[in-house]
């Protein structure tokens, strides 16, 4: 089953439940869904790797949004953002620990031929591509920083 027919079928499911916070979670991730297969040159189609950018994508802002708030003194709405959060989270595959992203960087490392600094580029771009989804790309780009320098 898709990530997209998991969402839809998490809709009805929340509804039920009368739990407001997914429901609302739910309608919001099917939304960008909708956009993203709706856009020009998708051809109607979401693979679950676009779709695992775009939440990872909602949940970074839902971080961000929370630490805003929480900054502003407005712990409540942090807390809303956060709960946001926590749905998506359901969806996004389990983070890497540092030592498993360490062993694929240094892959990475050796398989582009990067020896130093100036070769994070290289080496960021075929990171993230393979590691969409399941890492966050400052974590990447400081761990690639560590092992070039």
């Amino acid at each position: 089953m898709t990530l997209f027919e998991q969402i839809s079928k998490g809709i009805p499911a929340a509804m039920k439940a009368k739990d407001k916070v997914t429901l609302e979670a739910l309608r919001n991730i099917k939304k960008y869904f909708i956009e993203a297969k709706t856009a020009p040159g998708a051809n109607d189609e979401l693979t679950d790797e676009v779709a695992l950018k775009i939440l990872s994508k909602m949940a970074k802002q839902g971080k961000d949004a929370a630490a805003l708030y929480i900054n502003q003194g407005r712990q409540d709405l942090a807390d809303e953002e956060m709960s946001q959060v926590e749905v998506i989270e359901r969806y996004l595959p389990k983070p890497m620990s540092t030592d498993e992203l360490e062993t694929i960087l240094k892959n990475i490392i050796i398989e582009c031929g990067a020896i130093s600094a100036k070769d994070m580029g290289k080496v960021m771009g075929i990171a993230t591509k393979r590691l969409a989804g399941k890492a966050d790309g400052k974590i990447i780009s400081e761990v690639v920083k560590q092992l070039l320098g």
